[in-house]
């Protein structure tokens, strides 16, 4: 098994940087990429649904974002401590209808030795919005752009 860095412990700047690294991935909307990040045995909640393994967590995403269209993703460490890291986020994605939302949430994470998260838990919250209310706006699919602001800088 490969590390993937920054390996815990963790500091502010590395933090930020496991936070940033999870945020591209998922806005990759790539369920294998963003799987691989995880233990082969990751233990997850998320919202009501619990599950584990990489395998379960693949299709969980391919769900996901069968029904979350023109998802986009942003990140912010909340706190860290060891090989902890908790993070608040919010996305925006439409469904199939057109009806728009951004969810607000926090997650926290536990990493084995090696950088891999072998727990996630996440608490999310849909608020319907106007598709004029948009904040997350780069171009389709792929990575914020560096100059794109982060959650405290849109005032988020």
């Amino acid at each position: 098994m490969s590390p993937r860095p920054p390996l815990p412990p963790f500091t502010a700047e590395t933090a930020a940087q496991k936070a940033r690294m999870a945020e591209d991935a998922w806005n990759s909307r790539d369920p294998e990429r963003v799987a691989l990040a995880y233990t082969e045995d990751s233990r997850w909640r998320n919202r009501a649904e619990f599950f584990q393994g990489r395998p379960a967590i693949v299709e969980f995403l391919r769900r996901k974002w069968a029904r979350e269209l023109d998802y986009r993703l942003i990140k912010e460490v909340w706190a860290f401590h060891d090989n902890r890291i908790a993070v608040r986020f919010q996305y925006e994605f439409h469904d199939d209808s057109g009806n728009w939302f951004r969810a607000h949430g926090n997650e926290q994470w536990e990493f084995d030795e090696h950088g891999l998260m072998r727990r996630r838990e996440a608490s999310i919250n849909d608020v319907p919005i106007r598709e004029s209310e948009r904040r997350l706006t780069w171009p389709q699919l792929g990575p914020r752009p560096a100059d794109f602001p982060g959650l405290s800088e849109l005032g988020l």
